[in-house]
């Protein structure tokens, strides 16, 4: 019994290192000291639609000046997954070389190229780029509407110089900007041949800022004052909300728990043929097996692994993996811990399929394998299908598939097994106080108010209440160009999320049962879950009243994707209302004689 323990220990231990291993690789290859004239690695990034983040194009899909050989940075798994195509780009930043409107081509834009440029300034197309691993930002030109209403009339222009202002401290660099010329343009606005000449200008100024504080100024954007003080009342906000509710609930239960034991003792020193009421009523039926055991089974040990998943990304951001622009790590690490965190899931979904006396144990862990990965398999074929269909970088080349597949199959699935193998042979029993009589009783008519379906809403709005201010500012990040990286107080706000999740499905789980009503099971996993319908309503919300997103694409990115991590939400939360409900039931009824 002492060995499964330390080999699932070792097994998390393994997941931390490969993952910081696989996540940490590339940024130490960053850390490069350069003489005078050296050439710096810039690399052109992507260009896209600024309000659409999943909308992404390779850079030189537009007709920009490229290089005599354009060549594909070597990029990991999570920078492909995250949309990056690096190539190299048409400017030479040497180290600490200034260059003043220096020509890097002079080009004759034919229609066809001058068409594309206008839709791209029309749809506010910005550009990104990468100068020694740190990020340049900037618009390709602008619109010009001059207080006129007809969009007919509107002018497009093209920005043909751009500024490059780098900082260096000693042989270091330390800081980029980019700044675009609003004087030096081309007018786009007629379908004609244009001529442009693509220039830049080069400024090296000296700095204090050490080499290890360069990425610091990316994240002061989330850590403002004003920011901050939102942040902050948003946690006051769910701490008060976790206190009230929490010490309402505790309140409650304890009183009338406490006046249903002294009741409950004094039927059983009165007369024995006295008929029984409330909660203790139904002691004979309360830990029947629920209902699709086997998908139960397998919904826990999905929301369980979810959970182990979600614990693991919060400790690598508290120890700063989660940089800005480090890019692809968040998606790295996502894929690694999630293949080798199965074997949990595989271990909880067939260890409590074996519990609850499951007659196909093999079933039950084909079940657990596609339950999560079936729809975000099914998701991402689709919203694969779409970006190849508009040429996006979103859209997966087939090398990372078959990695991915790879992964999968040489790592997720064995695990898996292993775990499941593990689980059956655990040979655990179900732990009920009470012995559970041959026929259910008949539940009482109740009120359409104590159905499901309110029920549910009742238990996913108190939670969702308490992050709702939290995740403006993660679907901003997420979904728009904000950077986020006040990790400890989104801890904070995940724990109270499960404290109040627990806390919820309990009450509303007494109450049930007091009815009489003992189909528990289901009732409390669906009622922790709730949650995740709430985030994805917030989604709707978000995506009509606080973004600027439109297209098909971009759609379909949003609602399929948020789809996915809102159903990873409802079975991690509905496993945790399980959980407490688990719990508590098992502690009332040890306390009462039960014959």
């Amino acid at each position: 019994m002492r060995k499964k323990p330390s080999a699932a220990g070792s097994l998390l231990a393994i997941a931390v290192a490969i993952a910081c291993l696989a996540i940490g690789a590339r940024s130490d290859a960053s850390d490069h000291r350069y003489k005078d004239g050296d050439a710096v690695p810039l690399y052109a990034n992507k260009v896209g639609p600024f309000h659409n983040p999943s909308e992404t194009y390779r850079f030189f899909d537009l007709p920009f000046c490229s290089p005599d050989n354009v060549k594909d940075k070597p990029e990991a798994l999570g920078e492909v997954l995250n949309g990056d195509r690096l190539v190299s780009a048409p400017y030479k930043l040497n180290f600490k070389e200034e260059h003043d409107s220096k020509v890097v081509c002079k080009k004759k834009l034919s229609k066809e190229e001058v068409a594309r440029f206008r839709a791209a300034v029309k749809k506010d197309y910005y550009f990104q780029m990468y100068y020694d691993d740190l990020p340049i930002w900037g618009f390709i030109g602008k619109l010009d509407k001059e207080t006129k209403t007809d969009p007919s009339e509107y002018k497009y222009f093209l920005y043909k110089h751009i500024q490059f202002d780098i900082l260096y401290n000693k042989d270091r660099v330390i800081e980029i900007s980019a700044r675009m010329d609003p004087h030096s343009v081309v007018d786009l606005t007629e379908d004609k041949d244009v001529d442009v000449d693509f220039m830049y200008t080069v400024k090296w100024k000296e700095t204090e800022t050490p080499f290890e504080k360069r990425m610091e100024k990316y994240s002061h954007s989330s850590s403002l004052p004003h920011h901050l003080e939102i942040h902050w009342f948003s946690i006051i906000n769910s701490c008060v909300t976790v206190l009230l509710l929490t010490g309402f609930l505790a309140t409650i239960l304890m009183r009338v728990l406490k006046n249903d034991f002294v009741k409950y003792a004094q039927d059983e020193e009165a007369a024995d043929d006295q008929e029984e009421t409330g909660w203790k009523y139904i002691h004979g039926d309360v830990f029947r097996y629920p209902k699709h055991k086997s998908l139960f089974a397998a919904a826990l040990g999905s929301g369980t692994q979810l959970f182990t998943l979600t614990v693991f990304i919060f400790m690598l951001a508290l120890v700063g993996v989660f940089y800005p622009y480090n890019r692809g790590a968040l998606f790295t690490a996502l894929v690694v811990i999630y293949a080798l965190t199965s074997g949990i899931a595989g271990y909880v979904a067939t260890s409590f399929y074996c519990q609850l006396e499951g007659p196909n144990w093999v079933r039950n862990l084909l079940l657990t394998g596609c339950l999560f990965c079936g729809p975000l398999f099914l998701t991402f074929c689709f919203l694969n299908t779409v970006a190849i269909a508009y040429n996006s970088t979103a859209a997966l080349p087939f090398g990372t598939i078959v990695v991915i597949f790879l992964i999968w199959t040489l790592v997720t699935a064995p695990l898996l097994v292993l775990g499941g193998i593990a689980g059956k042979n655990s040979k655990a029993e179900f732990q009920a106080p009470c012995r559970t009589t041959k026929y259910p009783r008949e539940i009482p008519p109740l009120p359409w108010y104590r159905s499901t379906v309110p029920q549910m809403a009742m238990a996913g709005f108190l939670p969702f209440s308490a992050i709702y201010i939290e995740l403006y500012y993660i679907f901003a990040s997420v979904w728009g160009h904000r950077i986020y990286t006040i990790y400890s107080i989104l801890f904070i706000v995940f724990i109270i999320l499960l404290i109040v999740t627990a806390f919820i499905t309990v009450a509303l789980t007494y109450f049930q049962l007091a009815a009489e009503d003992h189909e528990w099971w289901w009732r409390s996993f669906l009622c922790g879950g709730s949650t995740g319908l709430f985030i994805y309503g917030y989604c709707l919300y978000y995506y009509y009243a606080r973004s600027d997103m439109s297209g098909f694409m971009q759609t379909s990115f949003f609602f399929g994707y948020m789809a996915c991590i809102c159903y990873g939400f409802f079975l991690m939360l509905g496993m945790v209302g399980f959980r407490a409900s688990l719990l508590f039931v098992r502690h009332i009824y040890k306390s009462i004689k039960c014959e």
